[in-house]
């Protein structure tokens, strides 16, 4: 095995030494690439390594492609493991967060990742959560902040709220406990005000992934219809119903409010039948939304003993409390129109409530008894007044336009999205920067007086109890109201770590400003990110924050573009051998660390990103690293000890121009294959370059071989960096070859070579076609297909499968 520790300690030294990572001031081609940070809850783990060595295999291909790079890291240090700990091990939440930071700070320092540490950022040190703290008060000050009491989602276990996209099939992110819902006061941000500009605006980052676009577009979940106010028969009181189908308003005969309804207390106040509605509401309240949505349970229900009025046809129905409708879709109410809607064709069954027909497959009537479930589909309004006689189409339209003449109703565009719930009942969090004062309200803390700082965390009871450990710590909560000078309160809260992690790339810009959480000159020379590297996962938390953030300070002037990143990738994550995710609570995390001592750094990376492409999930195996390992060694042998120098290329022989060739094409594959994130394809092109090479190793000159290994070196480099960089020690100009230009192919000499294949018809050779040795198989398919003896073959029949062996054949099986 060639001495990969001397290699690798040696040139991390060098590399060290020359500053080969800092950021340049003044860029003149730049290129912002970025990695999420991690949360440090102990050390960097292989699915961690796996990722930031993508984002390391760019910045070294990036660099020598003449790009200037902004390449920074940092720890998303605040939230709930991190108090869990300090219950658990009897330790400060700021000692165990800062001890994992430092060990793994370490690790990524050992595995020679191009991080620009000067740049480092810590989300739990005031240098940073000051400026949280001053994003919150701009949203504030903008009006994008307010506070009011809602149902909110509650964890059992983390005794604290939780955002919507916290909540993951009804359970909490963190420690999966069943979510409830609790009615309590709560500081929110108004994300909904941006709601059709993060949604139109998908539009513009063409390259981020379909299925992420996909994901916010669902989550954001934009609905076009029509709203109607029915108002609770004798009271001053409307109810807001919105609908997709106002062509069936005709067919209400009950309304249904959710039992975490803003208006929810108010009903129960009005109702007759107050102590079994409030009895049902708290029954309700303790499922998880999912459990209440499941579609195969039954929907349950109580009267209210109140009855609302049809604003349409004037009819009285009866106003119910049903757990299967929730406060966080549309209004909250929804109108039940059994005869046109399955769910509520179900309901209307199980509590005996009327069905009536108000749209029907023609102006014909049909009998509402025979109905065994609802008709779903648009046709022509039946039983409805003056709109008798319309399609669903124009009569919905009708309707809501009268109902818009009249004040009583309108067209309506309707969101999933809520609004995002910011307070956490927790120590180890950015204080929110609000004071509570009897004689003046809520009063925002002056920005001259940020950062408002966590209070020292030794000698404070972090177990949950419904509320934050900071309402019991006097020195902190007691406070002097900034405008009356009277005593008053801080918030006791502190914010949902999202906050953190909403503008973190924007404090990579300028992490040591003490005046402002970044300079706009910085951000004009490196916004927007080129390149941001992270899991899927994100795809309806971080993401939708990020660029909510990202739009807001673009917006007050602090931003020169309103989208964050330009190209969004998500990479797979690794499995152990029997396909279940890596974590420390089931110990089956491999370590980089590990790795790292018994096969070296260069060796895990080839071995990782030869698994299969960056994209997807992989399979540890033993089996592949031992086949980098094998790699590496013979590369070692070939271009270290089997070195030719520096020597001049002399004339080229015969035996040379194969060769020459074939590294002119691998050096055109290699690229394509890095610029597309192919990276296991690339290696494989190396390898083969390698296996054709040896074979004429010896029948070469030192001249051509020199040139082949300052090539080859560079090729690797991205992938293999240590060990390129001792080759171009031998090879090279003397600098280092990440200062170095990527080596460019002849595009003459690159050209691939053609070959005739055969091809078959239902395994029978019937005619061959000419291809390029590299071709896809979609392109090899089209080459077949324009064959006129194919054409005769499947004329008046269906080509059921295409077999492709690459390079060898092509099968049509016809039937």
């Amino acid at each position: 095995m060639y001495p990969f520790k001397e290699i690798e300690s040696k040139w991390q030294k060098e590399w060290d030494k020359i500053g080969l990572y800092k950021t340049p001031e003044n860029p003149e081609n730049k290129y912002y690439l970025l990695e999420m940070f991690a949360y440090p809850s102990g050390d960097i783990h292989i699915g961690h390594f796996r990722n930031y060595s993508i984002g390391d295999l760019v910045w070294r291909y990036k660099r020598m492609q003449g790009y200037d790079i902004l390449h920074p890291f940092g720890w998303d240090a605040f939230g709930l493991p991190a108090e869990q700990a300090a219950i658990k091990h009897n330790m400060r939440p700021s000692e165990w967060t800062m001890s994992n930071i430092s060990m793994a700070r370490e690790t990524l320092k050992k595995l020679g990742i191009s991080y620009d540490w000067d740049r480092e950022i810590i989300t739990c040190l005031p240098d940073y959560y000051k400026w949280t703290q001053w994003l919150f008060l701009k949203l504030y000050e903008h009006g994008l902040v307010y506070r009011d009491y809602a149902y909110v989602n509650w964890c059992p276990s983390c005794k604290t709220v939780l955002a919507n996209e916290q909540v993951i099939d009804g359970a909490c992110w963190r420690c999966y406990s069943v979510v409830s819902r609790r009615k309590l006061e709560q500081w929110f941000i108004r994300i909904t005000a941006y709601a059709e500009r993060l949604l139109n605006d998908i539009d513009k980052i063409k390259e981020w992934p379909d299925n992420i676009r996909t994901m916010q577009r669902n989550w954001i979940g934009r609905s076009y219809g029509s709203e109607f106010l029915f108002q609770i028969e004798g009271k001053d009181l409307r109810l807001p119903v919105f609908t997709t189908r106002p062509d069936t308003i005709f067919g209400v005969t009950f309304v249904v409010i959710a039992p975490d309804h803003d208006l929810i207390d108010e009903i129960i106040k009005l109702s007759p039948n107050a102590n079994d509605v409030s009895l049902y509401v708290e029954r309700a309240l303790l499922m998880s939304e999912r459990e209440r949505t499941f579609t195969n349970r039954p929907k349950t229900g109580i009267r209210t003993g109140l009855y609302v009025i049809n604003p349409l046809s004037g009819e009285r129905v009866e106003l119910w409390v049903g757990d299967y409708v929730l406060a966080s879709y549309g209004t909250g109410v929804v109108m039940g129109v059994p005869a046109h809607d399955q769910r509520d064709f179900e309901f209307a069954k199980r509590m005996g409530l009327n069905i009536k027909v108000v749209v029907a497959p023609s102006a014909g009537e049909f009998d509402t008894l025979s109905m065994e479930h609802a008709f779903e589909e648009p046709g022509i309004m039946v039983n409805s007044g003056e709109f008798s006689g319309l399609s669903s189409e124009e009569g919905g339209k009708r309707v809501t336009e009268y109902a818009s003449a009249k004040g009583f109703g309108g067209f309506k565009v309707s969101y999933k999205l809520r609004d995002w719930l910011i307070s956490r009942q927790r120590f180890w969090g950015a204080p929110i920067p609000m004071i509570h004062c009897e004689r003046c309200g809520i009063v925002p803390v002056p920005e001259k007086e940020l950062p408002v700082l966590l209070p020292p965390d030794d000698n404070v009871d972090f177990i949950p109890k419904g509320r934050s450990p900071l309402a019991d710590i006097p020195k902190f909560i007691n406070t002097i109201c900034p405008r009356c000078g009277g005593n008053a309160h801080r918030d006791p809260d502190t914010m949902d770590t999202f906050m953190c992690s909403s503008w973190y790339h924007l404090r990579y810009l300028d992490p040591k400003n003490t005046n402002e959480p970044f300079s706009k000159e910085n951000a004009q020379k490196w916004m927007p990110i080129d390149l941001y590297i992270g899991g899927a996962e994100h795809a309806t938390g971080h993401l939708i924050y990020f660029r909510f953030i990202t739009k807001f300070l673009y917006d007050i002037g602090y931003l020169p573009f309103d989208e964050p990143a330009v190209k969004l990738f998500n990479h797979g994550m690794v499995l152990d051998k029997n396909g279940e995710v890596m974590s420390k609570s089931k110990g089956n995390v491999v370590s980089p660390v590990n790795l790292m001592e018994t096969i070296g750094v260069d060796a895990s990376r080839v071995s990782i990103f030869f698994f299969a492409p960056p994209e997807r999930e992989i399979l540890w195996s033993e089996e592949s690293v031992k086949g980098a390992t094998r790699f590496l060694d013979r590369v070692y042998r070939v271009f270290v000890i089997h070195s030719p120098g520096t020597k001049g290329h002399s004339q080229l022989k015969d035996a040379e121009k194969p060769i020459l060739k074939l590294l002119h094409r691998t050096i055109r594959k290699v690229k394509d294959d890095i610029e597309n994130m192919r990276f296991n394809t690339a290696i494989a092109r190396l390898m083969e370059f390698l296996n054709e090479y040896e074979k004429e190793e010896k029948s070469l000159s030192d001249g051509f071989r020199a040139e082949v290994s300052r090539c080859f070196a560079k090729l690797l480099a991205p992938f293999a960096p240590h060990l390129a960089e001792e080759i171009w020690q031998r090879v090279g100009d003397g600098r280092s070859i990440f200062l170095s230009r990527f080596v460019e192919y002849d595009p003459e000499l690159a050209k691939p070579e053609k070959i005739t294949i055969p091809v078959q018809i239902n395994g029978k050779v019937r005619y061959r076609v000419e291809i390029e040795t590299d071709c896809s198989k979609d392109e090899a398919i089209s080459s077949a297909q324009e064959n006129e003896i194919l054409k005769k073959y499947v004329k008046d029949k269906k080509i059921k499968n295409i077999i492709w062996v690459p390079n060898r054949l092509i099968n049509f099986v016809v039937e």
